[in-house]
């Protein structure tokens, strides 16, 4: 027939099949695709999570509210930017600062480590040997000045306590005339990566040396102790989280870790000076231990020998991921990746 020359009616099926083929092999294709953009959207989800292997339980919680005075053991503790909290309990928010505004430690007077601290009804009491108790309002008048208050050359302010607590701490320590501040919501903070520039940009204190969290291990106290003559608390070293269950200083490899819904990553292990040569019960500083075991066996990484100078590493520092709830008992884990 004309205009059929070379058709045959009987390759219409072949055609259908060879389109039906093609449309599977393409149908397939597109199926794979998309399980693969789906399977590594998963990956993504994953890694961004991490995978979270229990390392310990958390032992103990300390708050520390007047920077170099006594620790408050608590069972519960919110975790803010700025470290832990129970109600007005905050962890070093209270200082005692020089005249010229300078912020100091135990490391020049080592007696504050007998100061004690408690909070009701709206009120800080301090105690110490040989002192009648002061009381300051945690709320201060709004009359009373704001100090720029200084560490390692870092500001933050604080609101002056009043010439009572001044008084009362001077006396104390029997020392030169020393002020008491309180750092109050929304004011200056101090920004460790100032000094320390293993920190992150986001890491704020009101008057912790350098971190919002340190963390120890049972384990770690308990080796440093076996080289010790005289055993020592782990109140030397002033930690925030206390963690059982783990081996001596497995802590240097938790870079992240998960305790409840609060996300904390390491920064760097704890440079350690001369406060923890302070006796917590006595006030006394010893000539030489802790610090010179310590030093016998515990050696900073080469690459972060600027940071840690001559002092050695105990415990780790943890900037604040993620805010929340932890409390004693509650598991920890590292987030592998």
């Amino acid at each position: 027939m004309a205009g059929s020359a070379g058709f045959s009616p009987r390759a219409l099926p072949l055609l259908r099949q060879a389109r039906f083929a093609w449309l599977c092999a393409v149908a397939a294709f597109g199926a794979a695709v998309a399980l693969g953009v789906a399977a590594a959207a998963a990956w993504r989800r994953r890694r961004s999570r991490g995978e979270l292997v229990q390392v310990g339980s958390v032992s103990e919680l300390f708050i520390y509210p007047v920077k170099s005075c006594r620790e408050v053991s608590v069972q519960l503790a919110e975790v803010t930017r700025l470290g832990l909290r129970k109600g007005n309990l905050r962890d070093r928010c209270w200082t005692v600062v020089k005249e010229d505004g300078r912020i100091l430690s135990a490391k020049q007077e080592p007696r504050l480590v007998l100061v004690s601290v408690t909070c009701e009804s709206g009120h800080l009491t301090l105690s110490a040997p040989g002192m009648k108790t002061l009381s300051i309002p945690v709320k201060l008048p709004i009359t009373n000045s704001i100090c720029n208050c200084r560490r390692f050359g870092v500001h933050a302010e604080g609101r002056d306590c009043g010439d009572e607590a001044a008084q009362w701490i001077t006396t104390f320590l029997n020392s030169k005339p020393y002020r008491m501040v309180h750092y109050e919501t929304n004011m200056k903070t101090r920004r460790p990566i100032s000094f320390l520039p293993l920190f992150q940009p986001t890491d704020e204190v009101a008057y912790a040396e350098a971190s919002p969290i340190l963390l120890i291990s049972e384990a770690s106290l308990e080796d440093l102790n076996a080289r010790l003559e005289k055993k020592i608390k782990i109140t030397n070293f002033r930690p925030n989280i206390v963690v059982t269950g783990c081996a001596p200083f497995e802590e240097d490899t938790w870079v992240e870790i998960l305790i409840g819904q609060v996300r904390l990553k390491g920064r760097m292990c704890c440079p350690r000076c001369i406060f923890t040569k302070v006796d917590p019960d006595t006030g006394i500083m010893d000539k030489k231990e802790p610090l010179k075991t310590l030093k016998s066996y515990r050696k900073c990484d080469p690459s972060e020998q600027h940071a840690f100078k001559n002092e050695p590493p105990f415990g780790w520092l943890y900037g604040v991921e993620k805010t929340g709830i932890i409390q004693v008992g509650d598991p920890v884990y590292k987030i592998a990746y």
